[in-house]
């Protein structure tokens, strides 16, 4: 009686150098990023320290860093949180309706017209809202004051040119419409066939069985790219340095012409002509971004990762 034995795998040969290559490059790749957002964390903590530390005299207003940043937090993100809210129920139900409600080839050219958004520059969303949007959006502001001045929201008095916060809310909803539709269609793609099925047969009706068996599925993948889409808002310069007329302060009033800058913003319109202090004040408030920005891509990508499981 004979034995095949199985020869052992060879310990060494190209394959195995190929792995080891491959490993080592991203090991590589990832140390690298972790060491370039160090780097720039680092940048940002020892330019700003002058100015964390200097006398409320000397920094730009004379009333103190905290003073001079807060305005700038605040319009930062009262633009990004409305943008956020107008464009993620849009981009929840252009998502849907290209996966589950558009013909085939509508479905096709209309995820490439989404899509083809994100590549548009910002200077160019940024004159759209300068000479189209904003002169559009005058009549409603004055309609919004009249009969809605009760609000603080839309108190005014109305801005005669349009460039307000509202507006620059509204630009910025356009300009991240792409990254949340995007990561919502491939999270409704991803629900379990069977679970649509099984609603189905059970009577639902399409709009219920995206109800059962859709969004529960996709909801944290939706939160998660609304998140993103968030932080992409929260670091626009251009597009809102042209359409926002800035008076500085903190109000919630959107529809007239005292608006708070945003950080980016600020930054983009004063640094070519800041010297000393000034740029370090600058620095501190790019610092403030950093932070901002950076907790909210952590979140999303918690929320990302602990996405409910649903199997077949």
């Amino acid at each position: 009686m004979t034995t095949t034995e199985t020869p052992p795998l060879p310990t060494t040969g190209p394959r195995q150098v190929g792995d080891s290559v491959f490993a080592g490059t991203a090991r590589a790749a990832g140390i690298l990023i972790l060491v370039v957002l160090a780097g720039v964390a680092l940048f940002l903590v020892t330019e700003a320290t002058p100015a964390i530390t200097a006398a409320p005299e000397d920094v730009p207003g004379g009333e103190g860093l905290a003073a001079y940043i807060g305005p700038l937090i605040f319009g930062t993100l009262l633009a990004a949180v409305i943008a956020l809210v107008v464009a993620t129920p849009l981009a929840v139900g252009i998502a849907l309706f290209i996966t589950y409600f558009a013909p085939r080839k509508l479905a096709q050219t209309l995820g490439y017209v989404v899509d083809l958004l994100a590549a548009i520059p910002s200077v160019v969303f940024g004159f759209w809202g300068i000479f189209a949007l904003a002169p559009a959006l005058v009549p409603l502001f004055g309609w919004l004051e009249e009969h809605l001045g009760f609000i603080p929201l839309f108190a005014g008095p109305a801005s005669s040119t349009g460039r307000t916060m509202l507006t620059a809310g509204l630009v910025l909803a356009v300009m991240i419409l792409p990254i949340i539709s995007a990561i919502s269609r491939e999270v409704f793609r991803q629900a379990p066939t069977l679970h649509q099925e099984a609603a189905l047969a059970l009577g639902a009706t399409r709009w219920e069985m995206i109800k059962m068996a859709v969004l529960p599925y996709g909801r944290s993948g939706v939160i998660g790219g609304a998140m993103l889409g968030l932080g992409r808002a929260l670091g626009e310069t251009l597009a809102i340095a042209l359409v926002l007329s800035v008076s500085g302060g903190i109000t919630f009033n959107l529809i007239s012409s005292s608006n708070p800058s945003t950080i980016a913003a600020n930054i983009a319109l004063n640094f070519p002509e800041s010297t000393g202090l000034d740029v370090n004040a600058l620095i501190a408030s790019g610092l403030a971004l950093f932070v901002i920005t950076l907790a909210v891509n952590m979140a999303a990508r918690y929320v990302v990762n602990r996405r409910a499981d649903f199997t077949e």
